[in-house]
């Protein structure tokens, strides 16, 4: 922190939002609903998900520059 230069401090300023206030009453109004039930059966596919992993060695960097080193 010490190394850290001084910046001096801006003021951005957002535009006005309006915020309203809404107040309601309530107004009874009946309403009937007439509901027929009808029970459907599907067969939905489910996956059922298997994974299988193959591991492989390879030998990287250092081993090329030692075998470079062993031909000289």
């Amino acid at each position: 922190m010490r190394n850290c230069p001084k910046c001096p401090v801006e003021t951005v300023t957002d535009p006005t939002q309006v915020v309203y206030e809404d107040y309601y009453h309530p107004q009874v109004v009946q309403v009937v609903h007439h509901v027929e039930v009808v029970r459907r059966h599907h067969c939905v596919p489910v996956p059922q998900h298997i994974y299988t992993y193959s591991v492989r060695d390879e030998m990287c960097g250092t081993a090329g520059i030692m075998r470079s080193s062993r031909r000289r």
